[in-house]
């Protein structure tokens, strides 16, 4: 199966030529390897290494999907191998504020303090 259409049915990516455009932009590896196309083939066992969002994921290919059904479905094509340490730094920043109303002017001022920190 082409790797973009897996990363597709395993719902990675919203659309396939979201996925196609991560494995061409060469942010890809199959079994350690880099990849730059598509159409490169992965079969069950095969380790996968992309980036997405801002945080590298590393998942095991369990099965091959047929289509592209719900998540519960999806979650079952994979293993993710993921550090927990790269997971747990990826909170959504909203998360943070405590409480659960908006986020007040005080708190909109420390979230650009962290991302300007985060830039820098």
């Amino acid at each position: 199966m082409r790797v973009d259409k897996w990363l597709w049915q395993a719902r990675f990516f919203k659309s396939r030529s979201l996925s196609a455009a991560c494995v061409s932009g060469g942010h890809m590896r199959i079994n350690g390897n880099h990849v730059s196309k598509p159409s490169a083939n992965v079969a069950v066992g095969d380790v996968l290494t992309f980036t997405q969002a801002d945080h590298v994921r590393v998942v095991r290919i369990a099965a091959l999907g047929t289509r592209r059904g719900p998540a519960a479905e999806a979650q079952t094509l994979y293993e993710d191998l993921t550090p927990t340490d790269e997971a747990e730094k990826h909170v959504p920043p909203i998360a943070r504020i405590e409480g659960n109303s908006r986020p007040t002017k005080r708190d909109r001022r420390k979230l650009d303090l962290d991302r300007r920190g985060a830039l820098e």
